[in-house]
């Protein structure tokens, strides 16, 4: 059976960046679907269905935040991979983006070629997600299929890159992670991120597992590491 090229959405209201950007993703292969404001995109979601939508943070009307908080609540199990890309290079902003929802964040000017490693490094890893189960470590549950991550049977709300992290800790359970590791294994080799928002995540992670937050041990001067509780195996 042959497969569809990857579709990519492209929210962007620079009409100059949005033509010679597309056409080049084109050229690679992907099938763009064009829109110059967030209405518009939510507008064109619909039918178009994409696998990844690359959205400008500073929309006209609705910016890129709220575009992304409503594709997440409105296709809870459908999501698209979401990369965010700016003119915005703030700290804060980056922090913002990747909490709201988005797989990976951009800042402009961004080389045509470090975006299309980028944008398949996402789809690399969404596929995978779609196609494997994480090991399970009672009484924390994840099941990678339907991105859904369980304490005791109640329903955690993570967001995809809080996900991720708690997915990789589980996964290299008892061996302990660099800040550093924890950035390339999650979000790309060269993806603008800072330890703060490794560190910022994890606090948001440990909130989340309430009294099973010690199990995410912090090694000094070394980086992180997932514990095994006394009913646990590996």
């Amino acid at each position: 059976m042959k497969h569809e090229n990857p579709r990519i959405l492209f929210i962007e209201d620079e009409e100059n960046l949005l033509n010679s950007m597309s056409y080049i993703l084109e050229r690679e292969g992907f099938l763009v679907k064009k829109a110059l404001s967030g209405e518009d995109g939510l507008l064109f979601f619909r039918d178009f269905r994409p696998g990844l939508v690359l959205l400008d943070l500073n929309l006209p009307g609705i910016d890129g935040f709220e575009v992304a908080e409503r594709l997440v609540e409105s296709y809870p199990e459908k999501c698209p991979a979401i990369i965010m890309l700016t003119g915005r290079a703030d700290e804060d902003d980056i922090v913002a983006g990747l909490e709201r929802f988005a797989d990976d964040y951009i800042v402009k000017p961004v080389q045509p070629r470090v975006l299309i490693a980028r944008i398949q490094s996402v789809l690399r890893r969404s596929a995978a997600e779609s196609h494997a189960d994480a090991p399970d470590s009672s009484p924390i549950r994840m099941n990678r299929e339907s991105f859904v991550v369980k304490v005791e049977g109640r329903p955690l709300r993570l967001t995809k890159s809080e996900f991720r992290i708690l997915d990789l800790l589980m996964c290299s359970r008892e061996k302990v992670l660099s800040r550093e590791q924890i950035i390339n294994a999650v979000k790309g080799f060269d993806c603008y991120v800072t330890e703060r928002i490794v560190d910022f995540q994890i606090c948001r992670i440990r909130k989340k597992l309430g009294k099973y937050a010690d199990r995410i041990e912090t090694v000094r001067g070394v980086g992180y590491k997932f514990t095994l509780g006394p009913n646990d195996t590996c």
